[in-house]
């Protein structure tokens, strides 16, 4: 049995998926956190959060990592670490650290570093030549209007240190691009504490469809799950909708996508050790990188993929963790597709209705997750709104994806918010 250390996480379905693979292949974790009822919030009401069943549950400030190394260090010292995994961005540095600090498996520090800073990391791919969109950093008022111009609108406006799409807008002039920069100085600091850098990341608006490569790379080698779709709506905000998996590509775009994403890997140095979510634009003038996530995908893309190759990524990711080959063995499921599709709210207010009686039951369908009614509700401006989800499957081909929108169309109907 081994035992890992878990700093923090998202309270989304990693944090479920993570300790259940670490129990299903039969190790054991302490969890390591500096806000305990930050998770506990998290559980539905009359139930214990997965992660707090850990071995043991440790308080200590994880957003400070001089001290942290040290401490951790000792903790070390007693209880013997064999990895070290978070499945939140927010402390995928920190891990880094600490694996380094205690001598254990993962990437190093500087390329987590890089992967996890949108600046950095079109920094470190264009300097290796790897295809992006033209882009500039910048922090002054009028260092930003000056090199918006320079790319031309219109054009993408992003944080370099937030997730989930929050405060990444469209902008097509000057005063939209002022008002996404006010909305982004009045967050500070993000949902865990951590003060933000004020640097702006500006790019040029990619045309074309997107993807993303989930990928393993272990002892320098990295190897290639698959590709998965992507759907975008609340337009000028980037939320996702939906998510296929496999892509319905051509093999010509499925292959430009994947050497891509290695390419892009290869230039931050995250082959080893590393469950990696890299999203790809398929544009007119061919594929370019959007963002490098060194962790696994979000929005229940892995069990997208476990449900039609029979690959479990958190699974991999734990192996990973411990200097572990992962079993990358595809078996036959029964689905050739499977897709998810979000129930996206596009008003603010309370959620008075929403039905989804027996669509659990209807052929097709593996989930579906939806809010309860009384819930307060934010017109979505990132992938943090969501009212719920359905992943459907099909058995013959890349059906999923129109399963799916048939069946939240049917959900839409009895949506009500007031």
């Amino acid at each position: 049995m081994a035992h890992l250390l878990v700093v923090e996480s998202w309270v989304g379905s990693m944090s479920r998926l993570l300790p259940r693979a670490i129990r299903e292949n039969g190790h054991a974790f302490t969890f390591l956190t500096r806000d305990l009822h930050h998770y506990l919030r998290s559980a539905p009401e009359g139930t214990a959060h997965p992660l707090l069943g850990a071995r043991h549950v440790i308080t200590a400030d994880t957003n400070d990592i001089e001290a942290l190394l040290p401490e951790v260090e000792r903790l070390h010292g007693v209880l013997g670490f064999d990895g070290v995994v978070t499945s939140c961005d927010y402390y995928l540095p920190a891990v880094a650290r600490i694996a380094e600090r205690l001598g254990l498996p993962g990437p190093g520090p500087e390329a987590v570093h890089h992967a996890c800073r949108k600046d950095a990391t079109r920094r470190v791919l264009g300097d290796a030549g790897v295809p992006g969109p033209r882009f500039a950093v910048r922090e002054e008022w009028a260092d930003l209007a000056r090199a918006a111009r320079d790319i031309g609108y219109p054009l993408v406006v992003k944080p370099v240190d937030l997730c989930a799409g929050m405060y990444v807008r469209r902008v097509d002039d000057e005063a939209q691009l002022a008002a996404a920069c006010r909305a982004l100085a009045d967050f500070p600091v993000n949902a865990r504490g951590q003060r933000r850098t004020p640097a702006v990341l500006l790019e040029e608006l990619l045309d074309g469809p997107e993807v993303s490569v989930e990928t393993v790379s272990y002892a320098g080698a990295v190897h290639v799950v698959g590709v998965t779709d992507k759907s975008v709506g609340g337009a000028p905000a980037f939320v996702e909708t939906g998510h296929m998996f496999p892509a319905d590509l051509t093999g010509a775009d499925a292959e430009a996508a994947e050497h891509t994403a290695l390419t892009a890997l290869k230039a931050l140095g995250l082959t080893d050790g590393v469950v990696a979510h890299t999203e790809i634009k398929l544009t007119s003038a061919g594929p370019r990188v959007v963002e490098v996530n060194p962790r696994p995908a979000g929005n229940r893309i892995t069990e997208l993929v476990r449900h039609v190759t029979g690959i479990d990524l958190a699974a991999a990711f734990v192996d990973v963790a411990l200097g572990r080959a992962p079993d990358l063995r595809h078996t036959d499921t029964g689905l050739r597709s499977a897709a998810i599709g979000f129930l996206v709210p596009d008003s603010s207010g309370t959620l008075e209705a929403l039905d989804g009686e027996g669509v659990s039951d209807l052929p097709g369908v593996l989930e579906v997750q939806l809010a309860e009614p009384g819930r307060a509700v934010q017109a979505a401006g990132s992938n943090n709104e969501y009212l719920g989800h359905v992943m459907a499957g099909d058995p013959d081909g890349p059906g999923a994806r129109a399963h799916v929108e048939t069946l939240l169309d049917g959900l839409r109907t009895g949506l009500v918010i007031r």
